[in-house]
Order: structure tokens, then sequence, then C-alpha cells
């Protein structure tokens, strides 16, 4: 069993550190990195200037060159536009992915709400097939909405 609860809990102590949003986040990504298969832990941060694109936030994992994203574009910009999580199983059956490794194999999206607003994205990458599953999902939406209030 992952350990949600804890990585929860350390989300919760993150937050209440006085230190820069950026610091912050990234310290949030190193934690939900910990657990198995949690292969690249990313913010994508909805561009202030132009709400159709994401920009890369703190992450944990090898570079990207998906600094900008579009709405509609890869599954984060899929999720932009949808507003719903994105859970994919298996990346090579995707029509719309944008690929950051070949080594990829699932990744789940989760939009961060303030209000009724996307305001960012959590993303991760797994290096294994069919990793995330509903129990993912909800730990990753729940801290979706811890994070919200640095958005």
């Amino acid at each position: 069993m992952r350990e949600y609860k804890k990585i929860i809990e350390d989300v919760k102590r993150i937050l209440k550190e006085e230190i820069k949003k950026e610091e912050k986040l990234l310290k949030i990504c190193k934690s939900i990195s910990n657990l198995d298969g949690y292969d690249w832990v990313g913010f994508y941060i909805v561009n202030k200037e132009d709400e159709e694109e994401l920009l890369l936030g703190p992450y944990v994992g090898a570079p990207t060159e998906h600094i900008k994203i579009k709405k509609g574009k890869g599954i984060c910009g899929q999720a932009l536009q949808i507003g719903k999580t994105f859970l994919v199983r298996d990346v090579s059956k995707e029509t719309n992915y944008l690929s950051c490794s070949p080594d990829v194999q699932s990744e789940i999206v989760v939009p961060i709400y303030k209000g009724k607003k996307i305001v960012g994205e959590i993303d991760i990458d797994s290096h294994k097939i069919n990793n995330f599953k509903k129990e993912d999902k909800e730990f990753l939406e729940e801290i979706a909405k811890l994070v919200s209030n640095e958005f």
C-alpha cells in the first residue's frame, strides 16, 4: 500500500512553512516522488497573461522540453481544456500525447482549482505501464485541493 497519508501530512506541513511558493511546490514534488512509479512529478501553472497556456513550474525528474503547453495539446493541455483528471494507463495508445521521455509509459494529470477556475495542474509520469489507479487519482486530487491556495 502506498504511503498516501504520510505524504498528505507532509504536504500540510510544507504548506505551513514560511518559504516562497516555488520552494513549497518543489518540496511537495520531492515528497510525492517518493512513491513507487512516480518518476516525474511536477506542476504546470496557468499563464496569467494567456489562460490558454500552461507554464512549467517546479518539478522533480528528468528535464523536459515542454515548458509551455497550449490548451488541448497533450495530456496536460487536454486536462486544462476539459477540467478533469486525466489518467492514461498506456501513453503509447494516446494520439494526442506529448512525449517527455521514451521511458514514460503511463501518466496522470490533475487540475488544480481555485474556486471554479483552473489555476494549475499536477502532472505525474511513470516508467511503468498502468501505474496509476483510482487510489492515486483520489490522493492527487486531495493534494490539488491542499495546494490550491498557493496559486
